[in-house]
Order: C-alpha cells, then sequence, then structure tokens
C-alpha cells in the first residue's frame, strides 16, 4: 500500500471515528434531557463545546500525523515534490543546453 493510500485511510478512519463520537455525544445529551438533568439549550451547548474540542483535537492531531511522516520522509531520503520539481527544471536546462550545442557542432560540420 503506498504512503497516499495509507495516509488517506487514517484520515477517513479519524472522520468516522469523529462521526461515530458525535452520534454517541448527541445521543448522551438527548438522555440528560429526556432525565431532566439538563435542558435543552444546555445539552445543545454542551454538545457543541464538546465537539469544537474533538474537532480541534483531531486537527491537531492531524497536523501532528503529517508532520512525524515527512519527519519520516526526510529521514529515508525521500525528496520532497519541491525538490522533485526544481529538479526536474535543472534537468530540463540541461537537456536544452546539450541539445543547443549539439546542434553547434552539427553546423559547423
Amino acid at each position: 500500500m503506498e504512503n497516499n493510500s495509507i495516509l488517506r485511510h487514517l484520515l477517513l478512519m479519524g472522520v468516522g471515528t469523529t462521526t461515530l463520537l458525535a452520534e454517541q455525544l448527541k445521543k448522551a445529551a438527548d438522555e440528560l434531557v429526556q432525565k431532566g438533568q439538563l435542558s435543552s439549550e444546555e445539552a445543545s451547548n454542551l454538545l457543541n463545546s464538546l465537539l469544537n474540542q474533538v474537532k480541534t483535537e483531531q486537527s491537531n492531531l492531524e497536523s501532528y500525523v503529517q508532520r512525524q511522516v515527512r519527519n519520516v520522509l526526510q529521514d529515508l531520503g525521500v525528496p520532497r515534490q519541491s525538490e522533485m520539481d526544481e529538479l526536474r527544471g535543472r534537468l530540463d536546462r540541461l537537456e536544452r543546453q546539450v541539445r543547443n550545442l549539439e546542434n553547434q557542432v552539427y553546423r559547423r560540420f
């Protein structure tokens, strides 16, 4: 399985987990409202607060995972896309220079 596929699966699992957690939190809040332990407004505020915390933590986790993957790839010596693009540009320029030099040599004969 390639790296992009693994990361995609991890992110989808995170989204699925978040969705499941949101459903469970809503269910728990609804039960507290039914039992009279919370008002509708309090349950809604609590639910929004908890979901915001979950989203923040998920975002922090995604950033952490991205940093760790970037570090591992760097440790393995895998070049970044920007480095590959720069090398491609340099290769293109060198190929043009070689063609120009070849054309100059052929014109002399």
